[in-house]
């Protein structure tokens, strides 16, 4: 069973997206929070799969939520996929850069979220739909509007620590690809692909394949044009 947690300010979305999940035999709602203070506060209590967090709500708001959840130890194991109604919106990048596995639009079509949340809670970040691709083009790119992660000095360093090997995997993670199809690119077993995702993610501190992503872009080794 994966269990969700909803954060939104409007509880008429929250009632929506609480219909839509829990229809779901192996997806189970298990909180509600009108505010980000309040889902951290369930995050920490309900130990979710996934929450759905609502990028702009009152007082503590979605990204800070995030920030807070990914910077917990504690809150290691729990997948924030942001909900948002701008495609191209700033804060989405930076919580994607600070520990958000993917976004969804709120005028997603309900089978795309069920998914996204399937997807999510497997350990894939949330990359596909070419809107995502567009926003971390967009800020996380050289010369875009987001701010650097790290130095730019540091951000070498980190990648010098890389094999031949992961940085190609680097790259296939950032066109979006899984492990599976890693390991048809590179003609090698999922298990060999996996661990090669997981070591780069290590080295190169990154909590997830999102923010896996992100860095690949700002470290210049992907393009956006490959990912259109």
């Amino acid at each position: 069973m994966i269990k969700v947690l909803l954060a939104d300010d409007q509880a008429l979305v929250r009632a929506g997206f609480r219909a839509l999940i829990s229809a779901e035999p192996d997806l189970e709602v298990v909180g509600e929070a009108a505010d980000g203070l309040e889902a951290v506060r369930l995050a920490a209590a309900t130990r979710p799969d996934v929450i759905l967090m609502d990028i702009r709500m009152p007082g503590v708001d979605g990204l800070e939520a995030t920030r807070r959840i990914a910077a917990d130890p504690e809150l290691n194991g729990i997948r924030v996929v942001i909900l948002t109604t701008f495609e191209l919106d700033e804060y989405v990048f930076e919580a994607l850069r600070t520990g958000a596995s993917g976004f969804l639009v709120k005028d997603t079509e309900p089978v795309d979220l069920l998914r996204g949340i399937r997807a999510v809670a497997a350990g894939d970040a949330l990359l596909s739909p070419s809107v995502t691709r567009r926003v971390i083009g967009e800020f996380a790119t050289p010369g875009g509007r987001g701010r650097p992660t790290v130095p730019p000095e540091e951000a070498g360093q980190r990648l010098g620590q890389l094999t031949d090997r992961e940085r190609e995997v680097m790259v296939l993670v950032g066109e979006g690809l899984s492990n599976d199809e890693i390991a048809a690119r590179l003609v090698i077993s999922p298990a060999t692909a996996k661990t090669h995702v997981s070591r780069t993610m290590v080295k190169l501190g990154a909590r997830d394949r999102a923010q896996l992503v992100v860095q690949a872009y700002e470290a210049g080794i992907i393009r956006p044009g490959w990912l259109s």
